[in-house]
């Protein structure tokens, strides 16, 4: 097995404590089916021209970076200028505050790196560093600088290393105000709400990332195979197909989800009871209402 690629090598460095470190990219594509746009008529592969608008084809020592400050009007920035204010590449990253680990918003991840130490002698300080976090269950947040842009991270354990997490900046997420101003509040029924929590408890499970397949990218690979083979594509059975959308009521949908979940679960057809005359003659509007929260 080839030996993982580093991205980045430096020092972690928790006031006076500083450790050598190297970070690797904790995510991969390469598992990913890339496709190509081809020239039907050719087969070739499709390529792209830089082009300027009402010149033709520019060549790249012709391109400079530019920003739009108003609608078609650009102030342009020239190489030298963009690398006078570009930040140096800093080799390491400062620690410079604690928090605990449901304090920082999911939307602010960015991406992940594992960090291990390097060199025997880092291995000490960085343990010490892993368990003491472990221990208080706090997140280190520090900033690093790489490529001349500095990025926020979220550092913490993970298994016999550390995890660092890139993060947006505060004016990179959106709001999400203006997305759930129309959802008001709604009156919903005990009842529902109970089969509801009964649903989600019984289908609370740990979390296994290996359970969940990706269906389209493995569909998509055996079609590339059997195309390759020469072999003609036959389409699905069209018996199939799911049924037509229905109006189903909500309370029934639930009590049925909930017999159906724990029938799966004792491997048994759901038993037919006879409801008792209080639970019969309960109407939705005699049940208790509450507001969602």
């Amino acid at each position: 097995m080839a030996a993982p690629r580093t991205y980045w090598t430096g020092h972690l460095r928790l006031s006076l404590v500083s450790i050598d470190i190297a970070l690797y990219s904790a995510t991969s594509r390469s598992g990913r089916t890339s496709l190509r746009q081809i020239h039907k008529k050719s087969g070739q592969p499709i390529r792209y021209q830089k082009t300027a608008e009402g010149i033709g084809p520019v060549d790249a020592d012709e391109i400079v970076k530019g920003f739009e400050a108003q609608k078609g009007s650009f102030v342009v920035l020239e190489p030298e200028e963009i690398e006078e204010i570009r930040l140096e590449s800093q080799d390491a990253i400062r620690i410079v505050q604690f928090v605990d680990h449901h304090e920082i918003d999911p939307r602010f991840y960015d991406k992940p790196y594992y960090v291990a130490p390097r060199g025997k002698a880092a291995g000490e300080g960085f343990v010490v560093i892993r368990e003491a976090l472990r221990s208080a269950k706090k997140t280190a947040l520090g900033q690093m600088t790489t490529r001349g842009r500095e990025h926020l991270v979220a550092i913490r354990p993970c298994g016999d290393g550390l995890l660092l997490e890139t993060l947006r900046y505060a004016d990179e997420v959106k709001s999400s105000d203006s997305v759930f101003a129309d959802i008001g509040e709604v009156e919903i029924d005990d009842e529902m709400l109970e089969l509801a929590e009964d649903l989600i408890a019984k289908k609370t499970a740990p979390f296994d990332p290996g359970a969940f397949k990706d269906s389209y990218e493995a569909a998509l690979r055996e079609l590339i195979e059997e195309k390759a083979r020469g072999k003609a594509i036959v389409s699905a059975e069209s018996g199939k197909t799911a049924k037509s959308a229905q109006v189903i009521d909500l309370m029934e949908a639930l009590k049925k989800s909930v017999k159906e979940e724990r029938a799966g679960r004792s491997g048994k057809s759901p038993a037919r009871k006879k409801t008792s005359g209080k639970t019969a003659t309960k109407s939705k509007s005699s049940a208790s209402k509450r507001k969602a929260g």
